[in-house]
């Protein structure tokens, strides 16, 4: 039986690691319908990726953004282009390492109307995103799952370190649900794609909201 749900990671001028979370997702869940984003890369990066459409015998599809909007903006784009009930976000530094985690993240959300996302919960600053335990709870961006109806009920994602800040904050309003699950011990995070290369495009903002948050401002 075929899942709810579309597979979405967004890419910017990092092939390598985009082959190894593609294929690595695809040995675990072949037949789910997968959507690369490409987000305006310069590199061999569109090489890669018509190999991988290749691969996906139909499954598999890109989205060619002429330029970098960068990560959360390219993550609406995403939405907006895809049809499904559930939208399965995995970042392009990631690994895949077990199968069998959609199926649950589903259902959980099934089971409650309430449940907008499913993943790793973290608590984070209401302001500014930085993590602060009791704070507003949001899911780990690097892979989570979203019922797509409820994202277009909220502020889109963002150009943001924390892109999904303003959704998320919104969500918490609403009284929507984030149901924790434990993805990680099935997609490993490396930690090293886009951000640690190429940084987050946020200049002095990005400096002065650190520094406004270690003043406690």
């Amino acid at each position: 039986m075929s899942l709810p749900v579309t597979a979405v990671v967004v890419n910017y001028q990092t092939p390598e690691l985009l082959e190894v979370a593609v294929r690595s997702f695809r040995h675990y869940y072949p037949d789910v319908s997968l959507l690369i984003v490409d987000n305006g890369s310069r590199d061999h990066s569109r090489t890669v990726i018509e190999q991988l459409l290749t691969e996906g015998e139909g499954t598999t599809r890109a989205l060619w953004l002429p330029e970098n909007i960068y990560h959360g903006p390219a993550m609406h784009r995403a939405m907006e282009t895809v049809s499904t009930p559930y939208v399965y976000f995995f970042d392009s530094d990631t690994e895949t390492r077990r199968g069998g985690f959609l199926e649950p993240m589903i259902a959980a959300l099934e089971a409650d109307p309430m449940a907008y996302g499913a993943g790793r919960v973290v608590e984070v600053d209401r302001r500014r995103g930085f993590r602060k335990p009791g704070g507003m709870p949001v899911l780990t961006t690097p892979h989570m799952l979203l019922r797509r109806d409820f994202y277009f009920r909220l502020p889109p994602f963002i150009h943001h370190g924390l892109p999904t800040i303003r959704n998320f904050r919104a969500a918490e309003q609403a009284g929507y649900r984030l149901i924790s699950f434990p993805i990680e011990t099935y997609v490993h995070h490396l930690g090293r794609g886009t951000a640690a290369r190429y940084g987050y495009g946020l200049g002095w903002r990005a400096r002065l909201e650190y520094l406004l948050h270690r003043l406690g401002l």
